[in-house]
């Protein structure tokens, strides 16, 4: 037997799962309509790989993986492309995202699949690469792209963790997933000690499912693993999260700050593992997962729906009772209201509640805090929640950043212990979005701040060079003058008589025309007749009476 350890703080609120876990997991019909995100992930937003009136096969991708920390999106079954805008989606934000509407054909016609008979034959690489391809994520609520866990870090991964505690009321997907398809996700544990090379994997699963632990064993036995067991772990709040089961599998704490992946553990929900197997053996995208449909509802049981199911059109199959006020994606715990009913189911949708008034009764007004220290005792991170809550309500975020206000993982252990009826978790939330948003403003002066430092040192730089330049040409001109101004002067005869220099120009003139008569030779004065050679002497004596009056002396022309 292993021993167990325990982690601190925890509660045992009503866990209302036999409800939804009678019956075995039904598939949803083909909605009406399909409005998938193109943000389902951590990381980037994917990019659209379709264009409007397109039509589309089932498990087609419509939606490219953006950078490395980002996940692909497939089409959920065959249809045309009908939108490409911003929708309202499953988020408590309440602001549209951009999202692709997919009209079913009826057909359900999938594209060719590309199924991998013996994984082993294939790389890590090729592995991961398949799982970036079909989008799979993180099923357990946190949504990381699970190639980019499954990537060999630098430290040893000894211990591979598959969480099936499924600890939040209400919720039994994975309970039912871990009955019904105990082998699948054997096998997609399998390649993901493989990828990890992780010596064992500890299944860790609460007390409260008899059936799926017997379910898991028997797979285990069936299939002759090595290395593989499952553990029954105490029923606890909130001892499904990934740091509360390492601590009681393991012993392991794993503190603020800190990677699991730094003291040779990875953890990852039993759904992310049958995801995988069905990704790599068979080339299926991520398109559908097991929902729980409960609360006020006649037949509250779980659902194997496409990605992008209007939450109206999936509890329809529950047989909805009137009174419904609206729905909460998640358990009552940890989960969030979504801002219509209309809003598609996306990978991170385990569970819908629809809740009414008997359900969840309005809450109760807010009483001062009377120090009790009940929330301290419970909270599985072992902070002290009443200073959270003051600091928070007073806006002092440094001081509540100094409580380690980021540690709180909003379980909501604090606000269902206090006697005060303060909706703590709700305080915690509201500082966490305001020191997001200032570190955001920040971040964006401190941007504005180096741009407008950028554009100054390049005009400060343009400058420098125009004087540079300018000084460079004033030195060049000046060297020139210099120069010139250094050069001897040319000796100029003074006593030269100007009546000379204009007859020494006047003989240059005539020197000129002679060696330009010269050159030339005279066309056609071989034959001439009487008349053209009286005319050509004609010439030939005015020409001479011209040069008789240029060699005349100056004085004679200047005189009269």
């Amino acid at each position: 037997m292993r021993k167990l350890h325990q982690f601190h703080g925890g509660i045992h609120p009503p866990t209302n799962k036999a409800q939804s876990n009678q019956t075995p997991i039904v598939q949803a019909n083909l909605p009406s309509k399909l409005t998938i995100p193109l943000h389902q992930h951590v990381g980037n937003s994917a990019v659209p790989a379709v264009e409007i009136g397109q039509h589309v096969l089932k498990g087609q991708l419509i939606g490219c993986a953006e950078g490395n920390l980002s996940s692909s999106v497939h089409a959920s079954t065959s249809g045309m492309i009908a939108a490409i805008d911003k929708q309202l989606v499953a988020n408590s934000s309440g602001l549209p995202e951009l999202c692709i509407t997919l009209i079913p054909d009826g057909r359900d016609e999938w594209i060719e699949l590309d199924p991998c008979l013996d994984w082993l034959e294939c790389t890590h690489s090729e592995l991961r690469l398949k799982l970036r391809k079909a989008g799979v994520v993180g099923l357990g609520g946190a949504v990381f792209p699970s190639d980019m866990k499954l990537h060999a870090s630098q430290q040893k991964i000894k211990t591979l963790v598959l969480n099936g505690a499924e600890c939040e009321p209400y919720i039994t997907c994975d309970d039912l997933l871990m009955r019904e398809r105990a082998a699948e996700i054997l096998e997609g544990a399998q390649i993901m000690r493989a990828l990890l090379s992780t010596e064992e994997i500890l299944i860790g699963i609460e007390d409260n499912k008899p059936e799926a632990i017997s379910a898991m064993r028997a797979a285990v036995l069936e299939g002759k693993y090595q290395g593989i067991e499952v553990i029954a772990v105490p029923t606890v709040y909130p001892g499904g999260g990934a740091k509360q089961l390492i601590r009681v599998l393991t012993g392991i704490e794993v503190a603020a700050g800190v990677r699991s992946t730094n003291l040779g553990v990875q953890c990852f929900n039993v759904g992310t593992a049958y995801s995988t197997w069905r990704a790599i053996r068979f080339g299926e995208p991520l398109i559908s997962r097991i929902v729980t449909v409960t609360g006020n509802v006649s037949h509250p049981q779980n659902f194997e729906v496409l990605i992008g199911t209007p939450m109206d059109e999936l509890v329809a199959h529950a047989a909805p009772l009137n009174g419904t006020r609206y729905y909460i994606m998640g358990g009552p715990m940890m989960g969030v209201p979504m801002p219509s009913m209309q809003v598609g189911v996306i990978k991170a949708t385990n569970c819908i509640i629809a809740a009414s008034k008997e359900i969840f009764p309005p809450a109760q007004p807010a009483l001062p805090c009377i120090r009790c220290t009940r929330c301290a005792d419970a909270c599985p991170a072992e902070l002290q929640p009443q200073e959270l809550y003051w600091f928070a309500k007073a806006k002092n975020f440094d001081k509540a950043e100094d409580y380690h206000l980021f540690d709180c993982i909003e379980c909501g252990a604090c606000s269902y212990v206090c006697p005060s009826n303060i909706p703590l978790v709700q305080y915690y939330r509201f500082a966490k979005s305001e020191i997001w948003a200032q570190e955001a403003n920040q971040k964006a002066a401190d941007t504005a701040r180096e741009r407008h430092e950028f554009r100054e040192s390049r005009i400060e730089r343009e400058k420098r060079e125009k004087a540079e330049k300018l000084a460079a040409k004033e030195k060049a001109a000046s060297a020139a003058k210099t120069q010139r101004t250094e050069q001897p002067p040319t000796l100029v005869k003074t006593d030269v008589n100007p009546e000379d220099t204009l007859q020494l120009k006047i003989q240059t003139a005539i020197d000129h025309a002679k060696e330009q008569a010269a050159a030339i030779k005279p066309l056609n004065t071989e034959q001439l007749t009487p008349a053209q050679q009286a005319q050509i002497d004609e010439i030939e004596a005015q020409r001479a009476r011209i040069r008789e009056m240029a060699l005349a002396p100056v004085a004679d022309h200047t005189k009269g």
